[in-house]
């Protein structure tokens, strides 16, 4: 039996995008939270959710240590339920239960909650790039001048997508570009949830616009993406950001709630913020942000001699991440 967000994310995409962009939604099925640790190749991870895909059973799971993520199929796993406070007490030391503690403590602000500064050990920045539902294609300026200026020292190039199920479901071609390029070893992505519909007003308060606006389904905005991501031969991480980094703390609770870690940045370059040493830098690639991209072209020319010297690096968010939280810092 289908469940309830499965068929409405059906419904939805069929209504909007029609049968051909939505026929790969109908081979998943029962996607739900779930909580258990799975031991595979003799190492445990964190089960956070179960589906039923093409009629098999599958696990997508974290890696406390690492806070990276994997689809399990349920055939070949030791696997034990646990409910997600034994859980935590259980893995209560790793990076990724530290990170979400942090995320919880640093969501105050009804702008830019969770984590906004990474922890590298040199000089160089984590890109996040968002990818909200937009009309316009892809800026692949930004993905052939990274893969340009970093041919020689840094390949595959490291960086974040914050996608939208809206955006996956309306820019296939880009979509595919994208995985080639992952494909040929230029560019490794983290894969992060940016809610499915990123509805925002321009005339309502912050209070109440994007996720805070009355009615919205968290369900549908969290997994309906991961369930979007997955059918599209995605792997979704453990990272969230708030469309608009607009939260408060009972939303940032919810999304917590979803095993996921809020994102933000401490450099969203469209607004005239300069990055530094370990800044989680934000663009959007969605051809609405120009003068973001512009920006970020800049910002390259600009340590062109750094990169070349290894000076300047870029960042995976999760290794970033893992090398603050894993220490037992914070």
């Amino acid at each position: 039996m289908v469940n309830r967000l499965t068929f409405c994310v059906i419904i939805w995409c069929f209504l909007f995008f029609g049968t051909t962009v939505c026929a790969a939604q109908e081979g998943m099925k029962n996607y739900v939270l779930y909580t258990g640790v799975a031991k595979v190749k003799g190492e445990e991870l964190l089960v956070i959710r179960k589906m039923l895909k093409d009629g098999e059973l599958f696990y997508l799971a974290v890696n406390p240590r690492t806070l990276s993520s994997q689809l399990l199929p349920a055939s070949g796993i030791t696997l034990r339920q646990l409910d997600w406070k034994s859980a935590k007490t259980y893995f209560q030391q790793t990076a990724y239960f530290r990170a979400l503690d942090a995320a919880r403590k640093e969501s105050i602000a009804l702008q830019d909650a969770g984590i906004t500064h990474g922890f590298p050990k040199e000089k160089g920045v984590t890109l996040t790039i968002d990818l909200c539902p937009s009309h316009k294609p892809l800026d692949r300026i930004i993905f052939t001048s990274l893969i340009k200026e970093f041919a020689k020292t840094e390949q595959p190039v490291p960086l974040a997508l914050s996608v939208t199920g809206r955006w996956m479901m309306a820019h296939n071609d880009d979509l595919n570009w994208l995985k080639e390029l992952v494909a040929k070893k230029e560019i490794e992505i983290t894969w992060v949830n940016h809610s499915f519909y990123h509805h925002v007003s321009p005339t309502a308060p912050l209070r109440t616009n994007f996720l805070l606006e009355p009615g919205t389904s968290m369900d549908f905005e969290i997994l309906g993406t991961e369930m979007a991501m997955i059918q599209r031969g995605l792997t979704p991480s453990v990272f969230f950001r708030f469309p608009g980094l607009v939260s408060d703390q009972e939303i940032v609770d919810k999304v917590l709630a979803y095993g996921v870690i809020p994102i933000g940045s401490d450099a969203w370059l469209a607004k005239g913020q300069k990055p530094a040493a370990g800044s989680i830098v934000l663009i959007h690639g969605n051809g609405n942000e120009p003068v973001g991209v512009a920006d970020f072209i800049k910002l390259l020319k600009s340590k062109a001699a750094a990169v070349t010297g290894k000076q300047w690096l870029m960042y995976d968010l999760t290794e970033s991440l893992e090398d603050e939280y894993g220490t037992g810092k914070s």
